[in-house]
């Protein structure tokens, strides 16, 4: 593999074309916004998404899906509700033989479906991997070290796609379990919200511990009713990507839930934001497919209730605090 197409210019698109090309590709990437596209070729960089950051004059931006199809592996690292409209917008140009990655962390609205199944909608035949784990962009694009995990049911093609983007200072390790690797990747980003209303309450560390603990113990139920397997979320994709999530400030879900919990409106916030939060919109999605599957998961359903259906931030801690005493698990 040679040559890396990166669908979506936004802060890990970018990063991840950077990472690519460290490890010694021809990358183009795919930016929606034409204004990014040439801020990419023309100056090297990408204020928008992830400003300071020095891009190889070698990656190119492209406004054209279609181009993106002819190259040996598409990244594919758009918002996750958007996924499916934008993967159609180059389907009929991508070659079957041609694989894909998915770069992104959700679950889709209306449908429940996870990302390798909304792939499997559109390009059935394309070869499938996911990559996940916990790495900030701004982190991976200036070489700090890091780590994630790839995720195929073709452990060979897996072992294949490491190389386009593995480096010395970012390593790819890989599994079977693309169940466990989503699931892992989507839900940690409802927890994280949770997380940060109890930063932004001053609940204390002790709170902030508890809920990420039982919060791990919901993506472990929702990811063993799908066929995901345990291990997975003791690893990178899950108590990795999770622990980063619901500690650092950067990261955009965590964050959100602190300006929640300090009383601020969803709307004010997101008024104010360029990037994408997922866990507001995979909150509903994940509490849509917990209920279908019969998994119980109060901490993501309260995070969907404060989100969407106005409930009081107050009312839904101490209807967490209420639950009966139980044995863990």
């Amino acid at each position: 593999m040679t040559t890396v197409g990166v669908v979506g210019a936004g802060a890990w698109g970018t990063a991840l074309a950077i990472a690519a090309r460290r490890a010694g590709h021809e990358v183009r990437i795919w930016a929606r916004d034409s204004a990014v596209a040439a801020a990419i070729n023309e100056r090297h960089e990408n204020p928008a998404y992830l400003p300071g950051v020095v891009i190889d004059p070698d990656i190119t931006a492209t406004n054209d899906l279609a181009g993106l199809g002819r190259t040996d592996v598409v990244l594919l690292v758009t918002p996750a509700q958007h996924l499916r409209e934008v993967v159609r917008g180059f389907a009929a140009q991508a070659a079957r033989s041609v694989p894909m990655v998915i770069c992104s962390k959700g679950v889709e609205q209306g449908t429940g479906a996870l990302m390798t199944e909304v792939l499997r909608d559109i390009l059935p035949e394309a070869p499938t991997a996911v990559l996940s784990g916990p790495t900030f962009a701004i982190e991976v694009a200036r070489d700090l070290p890091a780590a994630a995990t790839l995720a195929s049911t073709d452990l060979d093609l897996a072992r294949r796609l490491a190389p386009a983007i593995g480096s010395r200072t970012f390593r790819i390790y890989h599994t079977a379990d693309t169940v466990g690797v989503q699931i892992g990747g989507a839900v940690k980003n409802v927890i994280a919200i949770a997380a940060g209303v109890v930063e932004g309450r001053a609940l204390g560390d002790n709170a902030r511990a508890a809920l990420v603990t039982r919060g791990l113990a919901e993506i472990g139920r929702l990811a063993a009713a799908l066929g995901g397997e345990p291990r997975t979320l003791m690893g990178l994709a899950g108590l990795g990507d999770l622990m980063l999530t619901c500690s650092a400030r950067q990261s955009r879900n965590f964050s959100l839930g602190i300006a929640l919990g300090q009383g601020r409106s969803l709307t004010e916030i997101m008024a104010e934001r360029h990037s994408v939060a997922e866990g507001v919109h995979t909150a509903r999605s994940v509490v849509t497919l917990a209920a279908r599957l019969g998994v119980e998961m109060p901490i993501s359903a309260a995070v969907d209730a404060v989100l969407h259906s106005n409930a009081d931030i107050g009312d839904a801690i101490g209807a967490l605090l209420g639950r009966p005493f139980k044995a863990e698990g």
